[in-house]
């Protein structure tokens, strides 16, 4: 025997009962010097005990033992659950009939050796007996594997016979996935038919049918009826056997019902983006048509018409404002998507937060010729919350009413105290209404209503559920009611009540009035430092521009400005490093910078500051805060 052998079966215990000892000692040397551990037993009442307790891998039993036969030994140990699995190999000292050796195969024995027995022989039968052994454990290990796999995962596994197309297993996930009686298809293989729904059921049943003739069988089906619909995605393929002949199915069953659902929303967002981006090219090209017709306008007629050109003027004005309304929803929208909006929240009287937001609105409620009432407390009222956000989620209520409201209408704003920790605020219109079925989707993005009849820009679809985010984040609620098309609409808000708090007055500081300054502007869209260097210029103030970073530091060393409006997103060297470099020389270490940009997000305004900017001002600016940047400091 080579070592390696020896050392392999070195684990394996061998029981050898034998009452003869010579017998039983030449077997046992036989053994050892194969590698095997080897106990001995010379009776059959030892022999089971010894079965029992030492738990050998195999058993070389002698028929003829004085007081138990082996042919019994091999019977009892076989019926015993805790030796059942023990390998017998019975063997007789003397020449046996074909009779004997059935009788010793029947009694549950694994092989049958008979006198004379050599050396090899014995090994080779007790080897093969033992390899026997280990692909059968294999194989129970594997099923079992296999069984608990199949019982615990989502998916459904069948297996069925080519054959007779008799179903041999489907997997418990049958009974949760296709919602029928897993009993049942066993009894019925076609009863998971059934569970199709009747829309599906034809198709997929002609494609199963064909699957053994064309070999491909992939589909994606409903289940269930109209209400109460899943998705699976059913896949089978051949088993082969060792001459690659088939002869069986496995079939795979998933639930795909997230997939599909996911899906939808994904076209249906892809939908939204299409008509958003048409919808956006549309609204920014409303406000532009005006602007232009008020400046070809103001072009053409004379200055002395004062009175048109003031028009014109307003018209501008109002068009540029819709323009910023536009791009700061989509800002904040965007900023509350990512987690980047915050709120400064304090406390604050429910005047300082409708006054401003009915200011917002009320140049399109007079153009439009509509009547607000406003009705609230008589007593102050306060909330705790950020002013700002707080006006625009109203401002954005009253405009939505306006804009959805035909000429001549009625439009409310009324402040309640239901409890006394809660304040409940309702915009209500007699415009247009909501449908039901976009009532209940009306705080989704880009959800649209219907269009008043005189067609006002219905907007991007953003505001309202700008206004449902930002009031989540004031800890508060929204609902909308309307009792269809034509009989208006009414948006409730309810917010937490601030108790009321002892305020003292702050003292009024009357803004100074900015004498004149040495300016530099730079920006590389001419007109606009065009305009605004005019405009400067009419206030008093000796103004320079520049529209590169290269022609600003040159003006800047030859004139020696107070104050730099600075354009951020300069050609090559930015607005941030030419901050930076006007800030590493000390004529320009004290000298006010001021940022004048379209980034306005709290990064953007961190990142100027970190240059050495001492405003940030986003475009467009409106004239009072450029004017507030310019005032010295006190």
């Amino acid at each position: 025997m080579n070592k390696d052998t020896v050392m392999d079966n070195s684990s394996i215990l061998i029981l050898n009962v034998d009452d003869n000892d010579g017998a039983r000692y030449v077997k046992t040397r036989i053994l050892l010097s194969a590698g095997f551990r080897v106990i001995e037993a010379a009776n059959g009442t030892d022999a089971l005990e010894m079965a029992r307790k030492e738990a050998p891998a195999l058993v070389l039993l002698d028929v003829k033992l004085p007081d138990i036969s082996g042919i019994e030994v091999c019977r009892r140990i076989k019926s015993d659950v805790a030796t059942c699995t023990v390998l017998v190999l019975q063997t007789s000292a003397a020449l046996i009939g074909r009779d004997d050796k059935i009788r010793g195969l029947d009694g549950g024995a694994d092989n049958y050796l008979a006198a004379p027995i050599e050396a090899d022989e014995l090994i080779a039968n007790v080897n093969a007996l033992l390899r026997l052994q280990r692909t059968q454990a294999d194989l129970r290990n594997s099923e079992e594997r296999f069984r608990q796999l199949a019982e615990n995962i989502e998916d459904v596994f069948w297996m069925f016979n080519i054959s007779d197309q008799r179903l041999l297993y489907a997997s418990p996930a049958y009974e949760r996935l296709f919602g029928r009686p897993l009993a049942q298809l066993q009894q019925t293989p076609d009863d998971w038919l059934e569970a199709v729904h009747p829309e599906d059921r034809q198709l997929v049943q002609a494609d199963w049918q064909a699957f053994l003739s064309e070999g491909h069988y992939d589909q994606e089906f409903r289940l269930g009826e109209e209400g109460s619909v899943r998705w699976v995605r059913d896949r089978a393929f051949l088993v082969r056997d060792d001459q690659q002949q088939p002869y069986r199915v496995a079939r795979i069953s998933s639930d795909i019902s997230e997939r599909k659902n996911m899906e939808a929303l994904l076209r249906q967002a892809d939908e939204h983006k299409n008509d958003f981006l048409a919808t956006l090219a549309h609204e920014l090209r409303n406000p532009l048509s005006p602007i232009r017709n008020a400046v070809t306008l103001m072009n053409t007629v004379p200055a002395t018409q004062a009175e048109v050109h003031q028009r014109a003027r307003d018209v501008i004005l109002r068009q540029v404002g819709h323009l910023t309304h536009l791009v700061d929803d989509l800002l904040d929208v965007a900023r509350i998507s990512q987690g980047k909006l915050t709120l400064r929240q304090q406390d604050v009287e429910l005047h300082a937060v409708i006054e401003p937001a009915v200011e917002t609105v009320k140049a399109l409620i007079e153009s439009r010729g509509h009547r607000l009432r406003v009705d609230v407390p008589p007593q102050p009222v306060w909330l705790h919350g950020d002013p700002v956000r707080l006006s625009q989620i109203l401002g954005n209520l009253l405009h939505n009413a306006a804009k959805f409201t035909d000429p001549g209408g009625e439009i409310s704003l009324n402040v309640t105290l239901p409890q006394t920790d809660r304040i409940r605020i309702a915009v209500g219109d007699n415009g247009i209404g909501i449908t039901s079925y976009n009532l209940a989707r009306i705080f989704g993005m880009f959800t649209q209503g219907a269009s008043t009849r005189d067609r006002m820009h219905d907007g991007l679809g953003i505001g309202l559920s700008l206004v449902s985010k930002l009031v989540d984040m004031h800890g508060g609620r929204v609902e909308a009611y309307s009792d269809g098309i034509g009989k208006g609409s009414t948006f409730v808000l309810e917010f937490p009540l601030q108790l009321p708090a002892v305020v003292v007055p702050a003292a009024v500081v009357e803004p100074a009035v900015p004498g004149s300054l040495r300016l530099l502007l730079v920006d590389d869209n001419v007109d606009s430092v065009s305009v605004m260097a005019e405009l400067l210029k009419m206030m008093g103030h000796d103004v320079v521009t520049a529209n590169n970073a290269e022609d600003a530091l040159t003006l800047a060393r030859a004139h020696q400005p107070e104050t730099i409006v600075l354009d951020l997103g300069l050609p090559g060297i930015d607005g941030y490093t030419l901050a930076r470099m006007l800030r590493a020389e000390p004529a320009f270490a004290h000298t006010r910078l001021i940022a004048h940009t379209g980034y306005g997000s709290d990064q953007d305004r961190e990142r100027s500051r970190a240059a050495g900017f001492d405003y940030h001002l986003v475009k467009p600016a409106r004239f009072d805060d450029l004017e507030q940047a310019l005032q010295p400091q006190r």
